[in-house]
């Protein structure tokens, strides 16, 4: 079960397609076959009221949280979260080159003690969630 979801600044939609940012992040968490395809589920939200540093309306933010089921080793948790911070970096580095962007990614255990799941969705197989 990775929840990923890629909380950024209104202005970055003068400069980056979201929805292509969306598919990066998702193809990437695919291609670590570490989950099944069903679990993968990848979103954005986005702030329409910020203050970034200075203040400087030009200043732009990405902060990509993911949320996964417990269980893997923390190699395995460090590997996905490189795989997709090179893959957004990648994607955005025009943009924050001409942009002041600041870009964080973090990769976070769901604690299972109150977590509650219903999924009907079918995929293919990929490894256990």
């Amino acid at each position: 079960m990775p929840h990923i979801v890629a909380e950024y600044s209104a202005n970055l939609e003068q400069s980056v397609d979201i929805h292509a940012l969306l598919d990066v992040i998702h193809r990437t968490v695919v291609a670590t076959k570490a989950f099944p395809l069903e679990v993968i589920r990848v979103r954005a939200a986005r702030r329409k009221h910020y203050r970034i540093a200075d203040g400087d309306p030009r200043n732009a933010f990405l902060a990509i949280v993911g949320r996964i089921a417990p269980g893997r080793p923390q190699t395995v948790r460090r590997d996905i979260g490189e795989a997709m911070f090179n893959a957004v970096i990648s994607f955005l580095s025009d943009v924050s080159k001409a942009v002041p962007l600041s870009i964080t990614l973090e990769l976070h255990e769901i604690d299972q003690t109150a977590a509650f799941r219903l999924n009907t969705i079918k995929g293919e197989k990929s490894s256990d969630n």
